[in-house]
């Protein structure tokens, strides 16, 4: 039996790496991990843009903070892969040391974000325990294309 789905309608061609693209996401791990906030960064003295920005509005930026607390620069590795923004942490043990009380573990995590095509990362910063990356999507280009129709008698 073939699954049903919204992209299965005859008028969306083309579409099969998005139906895989949701899948992907909907399998996304649910740990809560570290915590993390999406704002859209607006200019100074500018207006908030929305999805649907009039052109000429220039491009829109994005910033993910995430909570990393205890995490340094070199225990946090943030790439881009394929689509995906992939941001890992690794704490290490710290031999010699001993805890009376430990309730705070070294944890390890790996947080993943879809990017649209046309995204792109234009910095991170580490400041005061939390984690800002950002990113940006320039001006969509809207292009039309006359297809030239050829007659066969």
């Amino acid at each position: 039996m073939s699954r049903m789905t919204a992209f299965s309608s005859p008028l969306l061609l083309g579409f099969d790496d998005i139906e895989r693209l949701l899948d992907r996401v909907s399998k996304t791990s649910a740990d809560g991990y570290p915590p993390y906030n999406i704002e859209r960064i607006v200019p100074p003295g500018g207006e908030v843009q929305d999805a649907g920005a009039e052109e000429g509005a220039g491009p829109t930026r994005i910033r993910i903070t995430l909570a990393v607390a205890g995490f340094s620069p070199r225990d946090l590795d943030i790439s881009v892969e394929e689509n995906e923004l992939v941001i890992r942490g690794r704490q290490t043990e710290e031999q010699g040391r001993e805890f009376l009380h430990r309730g705070i573990a070294a944890r390890q995590f790996q947080r993943t974000f879809v990017l649209a095509d046309g995204m792109r990362v234009t910095g991170a910063d580490l400041k005061d325990g939390l984690l800002a990356i950002d990113l940006e999507r320039p001006e969509p280009v809207k292009t039309v294309r006359k297809i030239q129709i050829v007659s066969r008698d």
